[in-house]
């Protein structure tokens, strides 16, 4: 294992960076767990995870995977994963697609490139390394922007044989604004042209203001997600106005004081990445305290080395389900870096 001096938090992190670096796969992927899913986000949250902590040979080794696996028109072939099947819809699409060697090229997790080349260069100020995958992002987000709709919003999914009807997702494409975000920023430090990219961007955070019948039309009402609640503001999409309304007016749903944020309002259920996007999207909404606070309840979600359950059953104080994915703790540790901003890439996920 790598030493922990290198890491700019010291050693705290030791548990969390020794169970990703244990995961990564030969050809330099990130799965959820060992032996699970792989899919291009949550990789890459796992990268700039590992990124943040000194493991700069392990994160680029991530992304030399993704290069190496670039379909030719830009995308990745992705499985959706479902640990705990709480949407049914979806997990039986999924399950079907698994038994079916069926796998999806989701736009929100192929748009993510772009936010961890950012990350990179943010952290490392390394031009070199930017303009050498600067194909990579270009390929990806301009594969993105071909499924957009003239309403401003994302297909979800190339269109493959097989896929579900068109839509469109809240979280996906809030997820995709900011990604657009970081593809400018980046293009802007290479000094490429992206002024086609920034009125995409500029569309589609108008159809996520103001348009949210573009959104979710194909699927069972889905105000139960603490992700479509909060991902929005967390976009950079929303007036600060809007922000803080939206924020105010499912809180009590879905925060639990002590614990963090539920996946879903109506079940017991505090996940531990949910809670640290939601401590991201605090810092990004200018709620420094309320998220200096709520990045301390997620100590108790760490196992006796360190790293982090996925989960917890709160009425129960149960760990659940007992898994800790990689991406989970690479979101810990974003949101560390985001609160206490240690490394000069604090801010690619809460700044406009």
């Amino acid at each position: 294992m790598s030493g922990a001096s290198k890491s700019p938090f010291g050693g705290f992190f030791n548990g969390a960076r020794d169970s990703m670096l244990a995961l990564q796969n030969p050809d330099g992927s990130i799965p959820w767990f060992q032996n699970g899913v792989i899919d291009p986000w949550n990789h890459l949250e796992a990268v700039m995870g590992l990124t943040l902590l000194g493991e700069r040979e392990a994160g680029e080794h991530g992304i030399a995977f993704l290069r190496d696996s670039q379909a030719p028109d830009g995308s990745w072939w992705g499985q959706l994963g479902s640990a705990v099947p709480i949407d049914e819809a979806l997990h039986q699409f999924t399950m079907q697609g698994v038994e079916n060697g069926h796998r999806i090229r989701d736009t929100n997790f192929i748009a993510y490139i772009a936010t961890a080349i950012w990350h990179h260069y943010s952290l490392h100020a390394d031009l070199d390394y930017a303009h050498a995958n600067w194909p990579m992002v270009k390929a990806a987000i301009d594969f993105v922007l071909a499924l957009q709709s003239e309403h401003g919003d994302i297909r979800w999914t190339a269109r493959d044989p097989g896929t579900p009807e068109e839509d469109a997702l809240v979280t996906g494409n809030s997820s995709i604004h900011k990604s657009l975000i970081c593809a400018e920023k980046l293009a802007a430090a290479l000094g490429k042209d992206a002024s086609s990219w920034h009125r995409a961007r500029l569309s589609l955070g108008e159809a996520l203001a103001h348009k949210p019948e573009r959104f979710d039309r194909t699927w069972e009402p889905k105000t139960r997600y603490s992700m479509d609640w909060y991902y929005p503001v967390l976009s950079g999409a929303l007036s600060p106005e809007k922000a803080a309304a939206r924020l105010a007016s499912r809180w009590d749903d879905f925060v639990v004081e002590g614990f963090g944020c539920r996946c879903v309002e109506d079940e017991p259920w505090v996940t531990v990445a949910e809670s640290a996007e939601l401590i991201l999207t605090l810092v990004a909404h200018g709620e420094q305290a309320k998220a200096q606070t709520q990045l301390g309840w997620l100590d108790q979600f760490r196992d006796e080395n360190g790293a982090y359950w996925m989960g917890m059953q709160i009425e129960q104080k149960e760990f659940w389900p007992i898994e800790r994915p990689a991406w989970t703790a690479g979101a810990v540790i974003l949101a560390h870096d985001g609160v206490t901003q240690t490394t000069p890439a604090h801010g690619v996920l809460t700044q406009r």
